[in-house]
């Protein structure tokens, strides 16, 4: 399909987990309704962000994948006729631990999962405490109404990797994302880190010529000291904002694109034809010291 409707679902969380997924079920259905075909939630969305903290309690947190969770959304799925994108906290094995988001097609199929490749460890983002950085490379997924690729937040920094998961065929990139300011600072540096956030993914979406759908949590967490600052939004292949999200409040938002404004974009302005790979060697080393 060429046209298709995007949705992505910016909540709030609490320390209940089943209360979480049941609140993210009805937003679902609430995007399905308004015509939504591909549904993405923010990233670790069953709870609270947790990372704030090291504390070995939270790895109960966990689940497998494919799991209970994943085949509940895939009955959801096939009863919406819609695709899900879920991001949840992955327990592969006993001591290994993922962020990983789950895609299910709208027929309910589990078509697979994308682990976050980076991970952060800064005060109150403790992730490498929890998860082990992904191991299955950067995927896309065939799905019923488009081709899309899934990258976790910290993912959104890096320009690779949405070059790559670009090249792998992408027609939209979908980033789960939780984000925020610290609830002391000052509003010049919550607006220079937002506008961060949001020029680097809006870049990628032009020096791929792909539409990048963001999706953050909102709210106050770890005692009110973390304001998570939503903003979710969706850019064009151009970078032009189709949608922007509040800072302040929960929504379920849609918005429909045209994926074929990939090749016009492309044809127009021909980054991916005149890319020099055979010059690109040095990106593999960690830093080039030429001294």
């Amino acid at each position: 399909m060429d046209k298709v409707i995007v949705a992505g679902i910016q909540m709030s969380c609490k320390a209940d987990k089943e209360a979480n997924f049941n609140k993210a079920v009805e937003r679902i259905k609430a995007a399905a309704h308004k015509g939504a075909q591909i549904i993405c939630t923010q990233e670790l969305f069953t709870s609270l962000y947790f990372c704030d903290e090291e504390h070995y309690d939270n790895f109960k947190l966990a689940e497998k994948i494919p799991g209970e969770l994943t085949d509940k959304l895939g009955s959801l799925a096939k009863e919406l006729n819609v695709v899900i994108i879920a991001s949840l906290f992955e327990k592969r094995t006993q001591g290994i631990y993922h962020n990983t988001t789950a895609v299910i097609d709208a027929d309910g199929t589990y078509l697979g999962k994308y682990r976050k490749m980076h991970i952060p460890d800064d005060p109150n983002y403790y992730e490498k405490f929890y998860f082990t950085p992904g191991d299955l490379g950067y995927k896309v997924f065939k799905t019923k109404y488009a081709i899309v690729g899934v990258l976790i937040c910290w993912d959104q920094w890096y320009p690779e990797a949405a070059r790559i998961t670009s090249l792998m065929g992408a027609e939209i990139l979908f980033y789960p994302t939780a984000i925020g300011w610290s609830t002391d600072q000052d509003e010049a540096t919550n607006d220079e880190q937002y506008n961060a956030w949001q020029t680097i993914q809006r870049s990628h979406a032009v020096a791929n010529g792909v539409h990048v759908v963001s999706i953050n949590r909102v709210g106050l967490e770890q005692n009110g000291k973390m304001k998570f600052w939503g903003g979710s939004f969706i850019a064009n292949p151009f970078g032009n904002l189709i949608y922007k999200a509040s800072h302040e409040n929960e929504e379920v938002f849609t918005a429909e694109i045209d994926t074929k404004l990939t090749d016009k974009y492309r044809t127009h302005w021909p980054f991916l034809r005149d890319r020099r790979i055979d010059s690109y060697q040095p990106i593999t080393k960690r830093f080039i010291d030429e001294s």
